[in-house]
C-alpha cells in the first residue's frame, strides 16, 4: 500500500441500514461540524481559552495517536514511511482539512503545511467571531499525535497563522521538542496531562462542504419541479419583491444598519441572512435574538453580557450577543417590542459602537452590523411617543419594506412549488405538482399569515396527499374553500359579489374572528357586523 492508494471506501466500513461504523478498524462516529462548534463555544465560556484550548488539544493528540495506531496494521504498507506520512491525508478524508504540505521553508521543521477549509477555524468564526490567536487546536493535537506515535519521539505542531484570527490561511509547523527549544514554552501545558480516549473519532465534512452538496441538491429539485430561483431563500417573481431583492444586495455591500419591516410570515429573517451572506461580513457569524420573547433584565445579559455576581446565578463572566458576533452581524427580530429603558441602552451601543457587561465598569469596543426586523409601524409609535425618534433614525438608515404575500401574488405558486420539492425530497414523497384545482385556490386565497402560512400549508398537503399530485382537498379548509379576490376568465360576478366572497374568505381565514377580520380588512368592526347581516351571516 502507498500513501495515494489511500481511499476513504477502503477505511470506512459501515452497513447502509445503519448501526456500527468502524474507521480502520475500530468504531467512528458521524458528527455535525456544526454540534462540535457547539461544543467548543461552551467549553470556551465554561473555562476560558486556555481550559478549552487544553481539552481540545489532547482529544485531538489522544485521536491522532489511536489512529497512527490503527494504521500501522489496517495495510500492508510498502515502507514505515508511506504510514508516517499517512496522517495528512486521513486529515482530508476524514473531512478535518485540507493540507497542502509545504517543503524548504523553514530549515529547522519536520513537517509543515497549509491548512485549507480548516473546519475547527470556520467553526470558531462562526460561533465565537475573530480570535486573538490561532484556534485549530484538535488538529495541531492530531498531527502531533499521529506524527509522535509513527516516529516514536514527540514532535509539535503549531499554528503560525489561522483563518480563526483574521489570516488568510492556516500555516503549521511541526518541530521535535528540541528543534523547538524555548518556543514551545507557551503550547506545552496543553500536552501535559495524559490524552483523553477518543469516543468521538471522525467529524462530517466541513460546513462548507455541507452547503455545496445542498446547492447540487436544490439544482435537481429545481429542475424536477419546475422552482423558480430564489436569493438566499427568497422568491422573487413579482415586481414588488423583485425589488426589495435588488435593494437587499446594493445594501449588502455597505455596512449601515437595516431595518426590516413587514408583516409575521413574509421572510424577515430571511432577507436579513440574505444581506449577510452577500456582505463583506459572511465568514463570520451571523447573531439573532427575537428581542420580543425576553423580559428586559434578560434582554440585557442577553445582549451586552454579564459578569459573573452581577445577579443571582451569574456564576461566571459571559460576553453578550454583540461581542459573540464581532465582525459579523447582529439580527434583532421584533425591535418594535422593547421597551423604553431598553432603547436608551440599545441606543448608546449603537452610537458609541461600545458596550458594558452587566455589573461592570470597563467599555468594550464591538464592531457589528445590525439588522432589526419589526411588524409595527415605527413611525406611528414614535409619534405616539412609545418609540424613541433617535433610535427610529438610527435603525432606519436604510429601510426595506418586505411586501405582505397578498400584494404578490406571482410569488405564489414559485414559493408553493420550491416548499414542495423541498419537502418531497427530505419525506421521500412521491407528491410532484398540484392539481389545476388546487393551483386555483392557492391564488384565490388571501393568506393573512403570508409565506409561513403558506409553507405550513403546504407541508401538510404533502403528508395528506394520497397521489402524486396535491388537490383541494389536501389544502386546509379556509384555503381550499377560499372564494376568488382577484379574476379569472370566465368570472361574471357582480362587484358586490366579489366583495361578499372576499369578506367572508377573510372571515374564515380568521377562525371566525370577527376583530381580527375587520381590522384585516381595514373597516370598523360595526360596518364588518352590518354586512354580514346583510348576507345573512348571524
Amino acid at each position: 500500500m502507498q500513501l495515494d492508494d489511500l481511499d476513504l471506501r477502503d477505511l470506512l466500513d459501515f452497513a447502509p441500514s445503519g448501526g456500527v461504523m468502524r474507521f480502520a478498524g475500530d468504531r467512528a462516529l458521524i458528527m455535525d461540524a456544526f454540534a462540535l462548534g457547539l461544543l467548543r463555544r461552551t467549553l470556551i465560556e465554561t473555562l476560558g481559552l486556555a481550559g478549552a484550548r487544553s481539552i481540545l488539544t489532547r482529544f485531538g493528540y489522544a485521536h491522532g495517536q489511536r489512529t497512527a495506531r490503527a494504521m500501522k496494521t489496517a495495510f500492508p504498507w510498502e515502507s514505515d514511511r508511506e504510514w508516517r506520512l499517512a496522517g495528512g491525508r486521513l486529515h482530508k478524508l476524514q473531512g478535518l482539512v485540507v493540507p497542502e504540505n509545504l517543503a524548504g521553508g523553514d530549515p529547522d521543521a519536520f513537517v509543515e503545511a497549509l491548512w485549507h477549509d480548516s473546519y475547527e477555524a470556520e467553526q470558531h468564526l462562526l460561533h465565537l467571531g475573530r480570535a486573538g490567536e490561532a484556534v485549530c487546536w484538535t488538529q495541531c493535537g492530531f498531527a502531533s499525535g499521529y506524527l509522535s506515535f509513527a516516529n516514536d519521539r514527540e514532535i509539535y505542531c503549531v499554528e503560525q497563522r489561522c483563518r480563526g484570527q483574521g489570516d488568510a490561511v492556516c500555516y503549521m509547523i511541526g518541530r521535535t521538542r528540541e528543534a523547538w527549544g524555548d518556543a514551545i514554552a507557551g503550547v506545552l501545558p496543553a500536552y501535559d496531562k495524559p490524552g483523553l480516549d477518543a469516543a468521538l473519532a471522525q467529524a462530517s465534512s466541513a460546513l462548507k462542504q455541507t452547503e455545496r452538496r445542498l446547492r447540487v441538491r436544490t439544482q435537481e429539485l429545481a429542475r424536477t419541479y419546475r422552482v423558480a430561483p430564489a436569493r438566499g431563500g427568497l422568491v422573487g417573481n413579482s415586481a414588488a419583491m423583485r425589488k426589495v431583492l435588488e435593494l437587499a444586495q446594493r445594501v449588502a455591500q455597505v455596512d449601515s444598519t437595516v431595518l426590516v419591516t413587514g408583516e409575521s410570515g413574509v421572510g424577515k429573517e430571511r432577507l436579513a441572512h440574505l444581506i449577510h451572506d452577500q456582505s463583506a461580513r459572511a465568514s463570520r457569524a451571523l447573531v439573532a435574538i427575537n428581542c420580543g420573547a425576553l423580559p428586559d433584565t434578560l434582554l440585557e445579559s442577553e445582549l451586552f453580557g454579564h459578569r459573573r455576581g452581577a445577579f443571582t446565578g451569574a456564576t461566571q463572566d459571559r460576553p453578550g450577543l454583540f461581542e459573540q458576533a464581532s465582525g459579523g452581524t447582529l439580527f434583532l427580530d421584533e425591535i418594535g417590542e422593547i421597551s423604553p429603558a431598553m432603547q436608551v441602552k440599545l441606543l448608546r451601543a449603537l452610537q458609541e459602537r461600545e458596550i458594558r457587561r452587566l455589573g461592570d465598569n470597563v467599555t468594550r469596543p464591538v464592531d457589528v452590523r445590525v439588522i432589526a426586523a419589526t411588524n409595527r409601524h415605527l413611525a406611528d409609535e414614535v409619534q405616539a411617543g412609545t418609540f424613541r425618534h433617535d433610535l427610529y433614525y438610527r435603525l432606519r438608515v436604510i429601510e426595506l419594506d418586505v411586501p405582505p404575500l397578498r400584494a404578490r401574488t406571482d410569488d405564489i405558486l414559485p414559493l408553493a412549488r420550491e416548499r414542495l420539492a423541498s419537502l418531497a425530497g427530505r419525506m421521500k414523497s412521491k407528491v410532484t405538482s398540484f392539481t389545476p384545482r388546487a393551483v386555483e385556490q392557492l391564488l384565490r386565497y388571501p393568506w393573512p399569515g403570508n409565506v409561513r402560512e403558506l409553507e405550513n400549508a403546504i407541508e401538510r398537503a404533502v403528508v395528506l396527499a394520497s397521489g402524486t399530485r396535491i388537490d383541494v382537498g389536501d389544502l386546509p379548509g379556509e384555503i381550499g374553500g377560499a372564494a376568488a379576490t382577484s379574476y379569472i376568465p370566465g368570472d361574471e360576478r357582480s362587484l358586490a359579489e366579489v366583495e361578499q366572497a372576499y369578506i367572508l374568505a377573510v372571515l374564515a381565514a380568521h377562525g371566525g374572528h370577527r376583530g381580527k377580520a375587520a381590522a384585516h380588512l381595514k373597516i370598523g368592526a360595526a360596518t364588518l357586523y352590518r354586512k354580514l347581516a346583510a348576507y345573512g351571516v348571524t
